[in-house]
């Protein structure tokens, strides 16, 4: 088994953006008032978020685990979105989408995101789902209801429907990516 190790690296915009965009109050994007609350109310559209059927709020608390890729997932119908609750930093591994049945690998990132700002993904983007770096970590987590039937169509030790395509890269690739801070 081949081993890639990435670097951790704080999330930006700019190193956010081949995969989808950074979301929160510092986001670079125009700030809109509101007709009625004046300069009380900044509202900002940082991105388009998109989804073809009905959208759910799941609240995912994760514990800390092995800084270790086994399987990389994308998105066909909606863009996951992250949302850190309580502040807690949150790392994400990712692989900017494309046409082939498995990421590319050597375009993949390890990016840590500060728990001030949370993240909405291209669609087709490849992720692992978060990893805690401390635990008890809570992230609101925007996800397309039917995508949760998906991860039910297990193949082996992948999942696939109409919006998920989750696969195992150490099976298919021989590969597992670790991560340093």
């Amino acid at each position: 088994m081949r081993s890639i190790s990435l670097r951790a690296e704080a999330a930006t915009a700019e190193n956010v953006a081949p995969f989808g965009t950074l979301m929160g109050p510092t986001a670079p994007a125009p700030v809109i008032r509101s007709p009625f609350y004046g300069d009380r109310v900044a509202l900002r559209k940082p991105g388009r978020f998109v989804a073809d059927d009905t959208l759910e709020f799941t609240v995912a608390t994760l514990e800390r685990r092995p800084l270790r890729v086994v399987w990389m997932e994308r998105h066909f119908l909606h863009t996951q979105s992250f949302f850190p609750l309580g502040g807690r930093p949150f790392l994400m591994v990712l692989a900017p989408p494309g046409d082939g049945e498995l990421p590319v690998l050597e375009e993949a990132r390890a990016l840590i995101f500060d728990g001030s700002a949370g993240l909405m993904l291209h669609l087709g983007t490849w992720h692992e789902f978060p990893l805690a770096l401390v635990d008890a970590t809570s992230l609101i987590i925007a996800i397309r209801r039917d995508t949760a039937r998906d991860l039910q169509h297990v193949q082996g030790n992948e999942a696939r429907g109409p919006d998920l395509d989750k696969k195992d890269i150490a099976a298919r690739l021989g590969v597992t990516i670790s991560v340093d801070l």
